[in-house]
């Protein structure tokens, strides 16, 4: 994509956006258009015409983890603004606003750090649209890029939310644990099968499964899930489920209902 696509992305994905909070985490609800075979620059020029939106300037500060300030808002007004769950808008640097940093530097070809310097700052004011991984699909749907280790929510073919995820560590596995009662040992390949699934069952809170905790689990491949947990690294480590930082994972519920597609693709190099 060259620099003209990548400003009209940009662009349409600020115009029209509107922010909504839930449990003190702000996603995005604007007008960001999935990307398509049409041009999003000829589009994109369209809604700022109409709309007289602004372009996004960064304030080019380098802010590490744990920064405090005007720029650290501004950084998450713009990831919330992009589709991107920052946590509370405090300008506090903190877990949640790193969770989506490295969530929208992966899908911007940017290597991820908890580090928001030069090249992070110059993405945020042209940014790319995450790659479709099902053209064809339903309008509303989840697509989970392993290569990538992110999830993003699709909602009338409108980008609701990108996530940073952790999948399958595809290392195999035996572990004992104490399952209905009695000590049992279950052994598996720790793999996230690729795929056309739907959302199926949920639970509310902590789930207890035999091989750990799950917060908020969204199933949607038999035992498998999108859940919260408390160790969300970069690389894939889960035991096959998606796990999801633990604010996103308050929130998914109520944007993700029942029987929506959820389509696995790609695979993680290491």
């Amino acid at each position: 994509m060259g620099v003209g696509q990548r400003q009209g992305v940009a662009a349409l994905m600020t115009a029209g956006a509107v922010l909504l909070s839930s449990a003190g985490v702000t996603l995005f609800a604007g007008a960001a258009a999935a990307q398509t075979s049409a041009s999003p620059a000829v589009s994109a020029v369209t809604a700022v015409t109409e709309t007289g939106a602004s372009p996004f300037v960064a304030p080019g500060k380098t802010l590490k983890l744990g920064a405090k300030g005007a720029a650290v808002k501004v950084l998450q007004t713009r990831l919330a603004e992009l589709g991107y769950a920052p946590g509370r808008i405090d300008g506090r640097y903190g877990g949640a606003t790193l969770a989506a940093v490295w969530a929208f530097q992966k899908v911007n070809g940017v290597t991820p750090t908890s580090t928001v310097a030069r090249r992070t700052w110059a993405a945020l004011e042209a940014p790319l649209a995450p790659k479709v991984l099902v053209p064809n699909g339903k309008p509303t749907r989840v697509e989970v890029n392993l290569a990538k280790q992110v999830m993003v929510l699709y909602v009338g073919g409108v980008v609701k939310l990108v996530s940073h995820t952790s999948s399958g560590s595809g290392i195999s596995y035996c572990e004992t644990a104490t399952w209905e009662g009695r000590a049992q040992r279950f052994c598996g390949d720790a793999r996230t099968p690729t795929g056309d699934y739907k959302t199926t069952w949920r639970r509310d809170g902590w789930h207890k499964s035999y091989l750990g905790q799950l917060y908020n689990p969204i199933f949607f491949n038999g035992g498998i899930a999108f859940h919260g947990a408390l160790s969300v690294p970069l690389a894939p480590a889960s035991h096959g489920c998606v796990r999801l930082p633990m604010h996103v994972a308050e929130v998914l519920p109520g944007l993700l209902g029942t029987g929506v597609p959820v389509h696995v693709r790609g695979r993680f190099a290491r």
